[in-house]
């Protein structure tokens, strides 16, 4: 092709580099989401009653985050605290973005699953004599995972696809190692063909992994 050899070897002899690059994109993954959805879910409560502060404090985050570049949050974390002082590793500026991402649009995915939801569950719940704590965790949460599992899936394979940002502030993650290998190598097709195909068979292990999850646990 546009006469270029390709060259396999030298990319097979760093397949360990690279996996450990993935590794690191599977924990920030892991990391920002579980973060997300910890800030997400009462942020999606207090966005759904529409009053109060917490609701304007989360509607200023899901502005925010939503109508802003991720690179930019990236940048923000690592050099705008960087300029302040506040010298944070890459690992952490990367992780302490993608978790503001998350959570703003995880925030919009579960208000809208709980709009699905009837509100008379809640009230019948509360007739109980639940509290509103025991009428959301027993009535309320297990039908909105349900509702949002898909979204959620795709929110977290956007994450794991967002990490890649993380090279350009030198996160050696997996598209920061094969950057850093091909910079020693000049091989720069032969590296990024692999690393496109391993975060293509990262995503897809999300897809069909949810799937089955799906079918296993709620179609049951």
């Amino acid at each position: 092709m546009f006469g270029y050899t390709f060259y396999w070897p030298l990319v097979w002899d760093d397949m360990p580099r690279l996996l450990a690059g993935a590794w690191v994109t599977i924990q920030i993954t892991l990391l920002s989401v579980t973060l997300g959805t910890l800030l997400a879910m009462p942020m999606a409560i207090a966005r759904r009653q529409g009053h109060g502060a917490l609701c304007r404090i989360a509607t200023g985050w899901v502005e925010l985050s939503r109508n802003t570049p991720t690179l930019f949050q990236v940048y923000m974390m690592y050099f705008g605290l960087g300029a302040l002082g506040i010298n944070i590793s890459s690992y952490a500026a990367v992780l302490i973005a993608l978790s503001f991402n998350n959570a703003g649009y995880l925030t919009e995915i579960f208000r809208g699953g709980m709009a699905a939801i009837p509100a008379q569950q809640q009230a019948a719940a509360r007739a109980l004599g639940m509290t509103s704590l025991q009428s959301f965790t027993h009535v309320i949460f297990p039908q909105l995972i349900r509702v949002v599992f898909f979204s959620f899936v795709t929110q977290l394979t956007w994450a794991m696809l967002n990490t890649s940002l993380g090279m350009l502030v030198g996160l050696r993650d997996l598209a920061g190692e094969a950057n850093y290998a091909q910079s020693l190598t000049y091989r720069t097709f032969e590296f990024f063909i692999v690393t496109a195909a391993m975060y293509y068979l990262l995503a897809k292990s999300l897809e069909y992994g949810s799937r089955l999850l799906f079918s296993r646990v709620f179609k049951a």
